[in-house]
């Protein structure tokens, strides 16, 4: 029996401001999916909550990195620019993977990026955003993870077992100093960002209820981390949404116990 796709107007307006003029061969070859997909992800969950366009796909872009969702991802590049994110918020977002995926899993969106900005006609390289340098990158990375985390950050590079030491050094000088000190995204953008990529990534749940408490400590609350992982949810499925929701949870809990 031939299928008659229903997807709605709502679904189908917001998938021509991503893609205008953009026809799915899923339509022909997979319609019943196709409609189920295009009515949920871009109506029902783009409707559920008021989180604004940009935010959202930023939290895309990250948590497509961070599933390791390549070829969704590039073509969310474009669309996101036509909702107002820019160049050099794609830019940090790909950088800021590294510390948190590392460079073997997000070079090919490093180059994927780099592609999809050349055929927007956007010049490369883009204005420079470091805030560092080698010589205060360490200062500088403490203060970031002090403003995020709390005064119990103090120290940290010299903290930690001496055969370790080393390692909480460079999350100081190289996470913090070296990628949360840039411009182009500011510290509760960051660290909504991080919450995506841990969160899609799964397997680092003590990692994401720490960011989520900071996160919640910053500003970026319980609703606003739920809203989050509502809109990532099309992109990471139920076992790794729930899992977000739980940390949030537990990150609440212990804000509130602090």
């Amino acid at each position: 029996m031939d299928h008659q796709t229903q997807i709605t107007e709502v679904a189908r307006a917001y998938h021509e401001r991503m893609f205008p003029g953009y026809v799915s061969d899923f339509l022909r070859t997979d319609p019943e999916f196709i409609e189920r997909f295009d009515n949920f992800a871009f109506d029902e969950v783009t409707n559920s909550d008021d989180l604004d366009d940009k935010t959202r796909f930023i939290c895309i872009l990250a948590t497509l990195m961070g599933c390791q969702g390549i070829d969704e991802f590039r073509a969310m590049v474009p669309a996101a620019m036509r909702f107002g994110v820019t160049p050099v918020e794609i830019k940090e977002v790909v950088y800021q993977g590294v510390d948190y995926l590392g460079i073997g899993r997000v070079l090919p969106f490093l180059r994927a990026t780099n592609e999809v900005l050349a055929e927007q006609g956007v010049e490369l390289p883009l204005p420079g955003q470091a805030r560092t340098t080698p010589d205060t990158r360490l200062e500088a990375g403490e203060q970031a993870q002090i403003e995020i985390f709390g005064e119990s950050m103090r120290g940290f590079a010299e903290s930690g077992p001496e055969e370790s030491r080393h390692i909480n050094r460079w999350l100081v000088d190289n996470c913090f100093g070296d990628y949360y000190t840039r411009g182009g995204l500011d510290h509760r953008q960051r660290e909504m960002v991080t919450f995506c990529f841990l969160a899609a990534q799964g397997g680092c749940e003590p990692q994401l209820t720490s960011h989520a408490a900071a996160n919640i400590r910053i500003g970026n609350d319980k609703a606003f981390l739920i809203k989050v992982v509502s809109q990532d949810l099309p992109y990471i499925g139920y076992p790794r949404s729930l899992n977000a929701l739980r940390c949030v949870n537990e990150a609440q809990t212990r804000v509130e116990k602090a």
